[in-house]
């Protein structure tokens, strides 16, 4: 991934943090049959590993864990909110005409090493723990125990684990920080106003958060 200094984000925590708030991963593999990419909810071990730990399960019916050996490099793709960014929403435009649209995002990369656990044991954790993250803000948290154990038996049994040991992470924010503040400050509201907070408050806190770099460009 092309990462100008400007939108390189390079504290490991955030980058957790950004894992943990989209945990929709795109698992990115090679193997004879050419590139192949699987969307997947993940599991971050944050302790387990100078980076971490990722954990998912894909459907036994899903050739990607046959294709794969244990120890193969993998990526996973992380992704935040993302949005397109008009040049007339930058009060400079009106003045010089000399901007161009384009498009904010905060990504992050996630490269490792995977393992495959064919394993009962080690599915029904990865499944616990998901669904305990994912239903915690339920009024009535679903868990494993509501269905009778013999579907459950059999819905472990169609799915496989993988484990990934992060070896290195890659984050990228562009949010215009290569922009003057008062175009970054506009530009944020409108997407404020437009119900994008996620997006127009990353902006404001990407760049009053930094050092003021050189303006040299997307």
């Amino acid at each position: 991934m092309y990462v100008p200094a400007h939108f390189a984000e390079t504290d490991t925590e955030r980058l957790r943090a950004l894992i943990e708030a989209h945990p929709l991963g795109i698992l990115v593999t090679g193997g004879p049959g050419g590139l192949d990419a699987n969307h997947l909810p993940f599991l971050l071990e944050r302790d387990a590993g100078e980076y971490g730990t990722l954990h998912c399960h894909v459907a036994r019916n899903n050739p990607i864990w046959r294709a794969l050996s244990d120890d193969d490099e993998v990526l996973v793709i992380f992704r935040a909110a993302d949005t397109y960014i008009s040049p007339n929403w930058y009060p400079s435009k009106h003045e010089t005409h000399q901007q161009v649209p384009t498009w904010n995002y905060c990504v992050v990369h996630a490269h490792g090493r995977v393992r495959i656990r064919d394993d009962e044991r080690y599915v029904r954790r990865v499944v616990a723990k998901l669904t305990q993250h994912h239903e915690a803000s339920e009024p009535r948290p679903w868990k494993m125990g509501d269905a009778p154990p013999d579907y459950l038996d059999a819905m472990l049994k169609a799915i496989v684990g993988m484990e990934i040991e992060v070896t290195r992470l890659v984050g990228k924010a562009k949010l215009s920080q290569n922009k003057d503040a008062r175009d970054v400050r506009n530009a944020a509201q409108v997407l404020l106003d437009r119900g994008e907070r996620d997006a127009g408050e990353a902006m404001l806190r990407a760049y009053w958060g930094l050092t003021p770099v050189s303006k040299s460009g997307v």
